[in-house]
């Protein structure tokens, strides 16, 4: 048996129910989440002085 990993999961989830909304939200938190990975590495010094 092949299992949908959750991307794909996530994709029949929006196109079956129009949560639209969902993708910005997502693309946030992701965005979040690198930033904080790249804050512990040696690019801290680069990512502080875009803000």
């Amino acid at each position: 048996m092949d299992r949908p990993n959750l991307m794909k999961e996530f994709w029949s989830f929006l196109m079956e129910n129009k949560k639209w909304w969902l993708i910005p939200i997502v693309l946030v938190i992701l965005l979040l989440a690198v930033l904080v990975f790249l804050g512990g590495s040696p690019a801290a010094p680069f990512i502080y002085t875009l803000f």
